[in-house]
């Protein structure tokens, strides 16, 4: 019998455990009015700095202001941070809410569990006196990959849409079970099946953006663009988007082996 998940996923990539992800947690987490404000709010404070708008709307916003005082309270960083333009602390506040999106982890079914310690590096106890355990996303924790491997193309150059069209072609090698818009909003992430015969997921993302024709393309920053080369590692993860960052999904395949 087929398992419902295929993957791992975490509520926050700080301190969350990766479980299982099924079709039901994935489109919970799409559609959650969390995420959507979010990303939302990262767009448009990033926006609003790079065309020079008005920024009292952000400055006014109760979250920011509470992530602003925490900020400027950190023992030697507060500082350094009170002394940030207005513009970019915000942009830092843009990060801290992508940061803390949910994520995926497509190239691990499952990694294995370990006990949650304190700072001294002791075990921390239950109430029962038991170790608290969690699942913790290490590559020296996995016990089964997926099949599945991501590649991260952001800061493109044209739309993302037209990077996903060309995975439409005749005879394209790859499977692509899941392809979203990023965070930003110009880049794409593709979720597709490991070709073993390719060799690791490094050799895979490397023929793929080949195969993609943007091995020597630069982005909108200028740097010469590739792929996202911190994603190679198996427990990379991948920060969840909106329903509406969705352009195309498998969701049998993606789901299920």
């Amino acid at each position: 019998m087929a398992q419902d998940y295929r993957f791992t996923w975490q509520e926050n990539q700080y301190w969350g455990s990766c479980e299982p992800c099924t079709a039901s947690v994935l489109a919970t987490q799409v559609r959650s009015a969390s995420v959507a404000w979010k990303i939302g709010m990262r767009q448009a404070v990033e926006r609003a700095v790079r065309e020079g708008l008005p920024l009292d709307e952000f400055t006014r916003n109760s979250d920011f202001q509470k992530w602003r005082i925490k900020q400027e309270c950190r023992p030697k960083a507060g500082e350094k941070f009170a002394a940030l333009t207005t513009a970019e602390q915000l942009l830092q506040w843009a990060q801290m809410l992508k940061n803390n999106l949910p994520d995926f982890v497509f190239a691990v079914r499952e990694f294995k569990q370990v006990p949650r310690l304190d700072r001294n590096g002791h075990p921390r106890l239950d109430n029962d006196g038991q170790p608290m355990m969690y699942r913790r996303r290490l590559q020296s924790n996995i016990l089964h990959l997926s099949g599945l491997f991501m590649s991260d193309y952001d800061h493109l150059p044209f739309p993302p849409q037209e990077l996903y069209e060309r995975t439409k072609a005749p005879g394209f090698p790859w499977k692509v079970r899941l392809a979203h818009l990023t965070s930003s909003g110009f880049g794409l992430r593709l979720v597709c099946e490991w070709m073993v015969e390719a060799g690791r997921i490094a050799d895979n993302q490397y023929l793929l953006a080949r195969e993609l024709g943007v091995l020597n393309v630069k982005d909108t920053t200028g740097r010469k663009f590739v792929t996202d080369n911190s994603c190679v590692n198996a427990d990379r993860i991948s920060y969840c988007p909106r329903m509406q960052d969705i352009i195309y999904i498998d969701e049998d395949k993606l789901f299920h082996f």
